[in-house]
């Protein structure tokens, strides 16, 4: 009597391809929750006259692109998107810099220096933004700054020196915020991708007699970019669209008009205008933007998979 022997069923191939996107499903479903819905309410908002009567429950009327044509065609839009982008890549190379520079600092550090320097880079990184804002303001206030103080000690003049009333030295004011708190993020991420970069690498580049600048071009720039890369991205997407400490600098002391940038302008015309079709389909405009600049991160992913 023979017995036949059952070959044990192997999963089909097409079960295999699925399951991957079987389990995106629920993270999909919520990131479709929480940013999908928002993005198709604004879109919906952009194509309608939708103000003050609106909010309290009259119904909107649908104007369809006529919010578009009016946002292209205002030249305080196209002056307000200028200056954010080019306040954004000021910001931008700024940050990446010094981030850059802090967490090589931090590869040659002793232990307590380098605790010393990431107690410090998280105390800045944990404060809040208006609070930031507002120390910052104190220290380069009008009469009682400690910025003014110190440079007139210097010999130079300083005394009652406005910041804020005048556009470049409030926008330089601006920088220092938002590099001062975005630095510690750009640091952290670095040191950790740099503590990646295999030790025997460098040490044979440097029995080759290669430079320090050559190794970091050469050898740990390679491992380092993609995290540059997402860096990059994440930076100017966030400087583009920066709201809190341009909003409490205009408080204080500068003038909205000359200082506006993106996100205080959406406020302006949404908000403390009252006209949110047309404050909606200037976010759109900005999301399109960010698309478009993430665009190329993503293609450089897909091409690095490929290969």
């Amino acid at each position: 009597m023979t017995i036949a022997l059952r070959r044990p069923r192997r999963p089909s191939r097409r079960r295999d391809e699925a399951l991957p996107f079987l389990l995106l499903i629920p993270a999909g479903a919520v990131i479709l929750a929480l940013t999908g819905w928002p993005l198709v309410q604004l879109l919906i908002m952009s194509l309608q006259e939708f103000g003050r009567a609106q909010i309290f429950g009259a119904p909107p009327d649908w104007v369809w692109f006529e919010n578009y044509a009016a946002v292209l065609s205002d030249e305080t839009f196209w002056i307000v998107l200028g200056r954010s982008i080019l306040f954004a890549l000021v910001n931008v190379v700024t940050t990446m810099s010094l981030g850059i520079l802090i967490a090589l600092l931090m590869t040659r550090l002793g232990r307590v220096l380098k605790l010393l320097v990431s107690a410090g880079l998280l105390l800045a990184w944990a404060m809040p933004p208006i609070t930031a804002t507002v120390v910052w303001g104190w220290l380069f206030d009008t009469r009682r700054g400690v910025i003014n103080y110190l440079l007139t000690g210097a010999g130079l003049d300083f005394d009652n020196h406005s910041w804020l009333i005048q556009p470049l030295s409030f926008f330089f004011v601006a920088t220092v915020i938002i590099t001062w708190q975005s630095v510690p993020f750009v640091a952290f991420t670095v040191y950790a991708g740099l503590t990646q970069v295999p030790t025997e690498v460098l040490e044979a580049a440097q029995l080759d007699g290669s430079s320090a600048l050559q190794r970091f071009r050469f050898v740990t720039f390679p491992y380092l970019r993609p995290v540059l890369l997402v860096l990059l991205l994440l930076q100017i997407i966030w400087d583009m669209r920066v709201f809190p400490q341009i909003k409490a600098l205009q408080t204080i002391g500068g003038i909205a008009s000359e200082t506006n940038t993106i996100g205080p302008y959406i406020y302006s015309v949404s908000i403390a205008g009252g006209e949110l079709g047309l404050g909606g389909a200037i976010a759109v405009i900005l999301v399109i933007v960010m698309m478009a600049l993430s665009a190329y991160y993503i293609r450089s992913t897909v091409r690095q998979d490929e290969a």
